[in-house]
């Protein structure tokens, strides 16, 4: 039976047996935290829709159905064991042990967090963590990767690649915690191992059938859903930043601030640049600039100040932005650009903040002490930002490569569907459900329509996602396309 009172002023007191100490939770931290853990959860599917929204139609159920999926799976891996790998108090540099296994004494006891909140609320805040970010990864399995073996792989990878990542960054006996990396939500642990993940995923799966040819070149199916999408992310971030803090504090109002500020600024930033190409406001260009500008606060959120998160939001939506051209260059098909905004927006906020972090708003908790970035004058601590981010960049690229390829010879857990499926689409093939009471025949499954106008859809969209091949559309293009168009037909 856990050991607790009430004091006078309604916090909790909890009598610690084995030191002869009370310790005293307020209830206020923990209603907090408790709130930003919902805050957290909702952007989970928020990812299925935002990704869902950037498909074909005959593929857009399957990410809602990934994003639900992913949290059922990693609920369960971080009750079996992720919660004791990544936050066991006995855990060496790289990897905690199976102290916690089935959570077995994760009960009122201070977390290794912070000991304003118990560890069992900390278990559960840091679930949403580790169940947001294989549902960031998997999306790399857009229109051409099957649904039962990704079950298998959130499991092995969450184990394998996100367990130790989250341990060196935030046990305070990890190698990168002990030589003072700041990161303060997860620029690497979530940001940089996904987006890496998705790279190696796109690598490994190859191309989707028709990619480079008009066959793939669609806009986004439903603008709206990657609008909602993009709402319940911005809602769940001031969790996912402000709940960081791990109390009801300054640094979390603060955190709250610079989330809000970065993410505004950045899908500005994105939209202007967009508008430069094809003279059109974009609603996707701006959601996708937001959501660069909250990946690139993620690690800084809770150490700079508001003039900074401007730069957070411009820095990082222009570098992703071009960014998105890589996989044109680089030729691998990441449909959902996740390698250009949440691994490059990851290791640009990761850079970010050891220059602008400041030991006065990491204080703002009235706990934390740290030596600051640049500002401060702790030149060293760029250093340290790109180290933690090099090995988080080439630990996730190694390992969820190797992942892959030993399901690729397991019977019955290869990743890549068959021709058949990704013709007919995901959601049919896999599911037996559609995310519509329609399909859109004509578009995705490739019927010509030269006179209806499709033509003007497809100039300067060669493989889908939120962002083109950087260049201006112009009549001759359009005439070109639409000549090639009825030779073929």
């Amino acid at each position: 039976m856990v050991n607790f009172t009430y004091d006078a002023s309604g916090d909790i007191n909890w009598y610690d047996a084995s030191t002869g100490k009370t310790v005293v939770y307020n209830l206020g931290d923990i209603a907090w935290v408790i709130s930003a853990t919902a805050l957290v959860w909702i952007m989970i599917p928020g990812v299925g829709y935002f990704y869902s929204g950037l498909l074909r139609r005959k593929n857009a159920l399957s990410m809602i159905w990934l994003s639900m999926v992913t949290l059922a799976v990693v609920s369960f891996q971080w009750f079996f064991w992720g919660f004791s790998l990544a936050f066991s108090d006995t855990a060496n540099l790289y990897i905690g042990d199976l102290r916690y296994f089935g959570l077995k004494g994760v009960l009122a006891q201070p977390s290794i967090g912070s000991a304003r909140i118990p560890s069992l609320m900390f278990c559960v805040y840091q679930l949403m963590f580790a169940a947001i970010t294989p549902m960031l990864a998997v999306g790399a399995l857009a229109e051409h990767g099957r649904l039962g073996p990704s079950m298998v792989f959130v499991f092995i990878w969450s184990t394998i690649v996100y367990d130790p990542i989250a341990c060196w960054t935030w046990n305070t006996n990890g190698w990168s915690n002990k030589h003072g990396g700041l990161d303060f939500a997860g620029g690497t642990p979530v940001h940089i191992s996904s987006g890496t993940a998705a790279l190696a995923i796109s690598i490994f799966l190859g191309k989707r059938r028709g990619y480079g040819t008009p066959r793939l070149a669609y806009k986004p199916h439903n603008s709206s859903y990657v609008v909602l999408g993009t709402v319940f992310l911005w809602f769940g971030w001031f969790g996912f930043n402000g709940g960081s803090a791990l109390g009801a504090n300054l640094r979390a109002i603060q955190a709250c601030i610079v989330t809000n500020l970065a993410a505004s600024v950045g899908g500005l930033t994105w939209m202007l640049w967009d508008y430069r190409l094809e003279r059109k406001w974009s609603v996707v260009g701006f959601c996708s600039g937001a959501v660069t500008g909250l990946v690139a606060i993620t690690p800084a959120s809770g150490f700079v100040g508001s003039p900074a998160a401007v730069c957070f939001g411009v820095v990082g939506g222009t570098i992703c932005n071009f960014a998105t051209q890589l996989k044109f260059f680089l030729r691998y098909d990441d449909a959902l650009d996740i390698f250009a905004v949440h691994t490059i927006g990851g290791i640009v906020g990761n850079i970010l903040t050891g220059i602008f972090a400041q030991a006065s708003i990491a204080g703002a908790d009235g706990i934390t002490t740290i030596p600051g970035g640049w500002l401060d004058g702790h030149f060293v601590q760029i250093g340290w930002q790109l180290a933690d981010s090099c090995a988080g960049f080439g630990y996730s690229l190694v390992m969820t490569t190797i992942i892959l390829w030993v399901m690729h010879f397991i019977p019955g857990l290869s990743l890549r569907c068959n021709e058949e499926a990704e013709i007919v689409g995901i959601d049919d093939y896999d599911m037996g459900e559609f995310a519509y009471d329609y399909v859109g025949l004509e578009q995705d499954l490739g019927v010509k329509d030269v006179e209806g106008g499709l033509e003007r859809e497809r100039i300067n969209a060669t493989s889908g996602g939120r962002e083109p091949r950087h260049g201006h559309a112009t009549d001759a293009d359009s005439s070109a396309a639409v000549s090639e168009e009825k030779r073929g037909a």
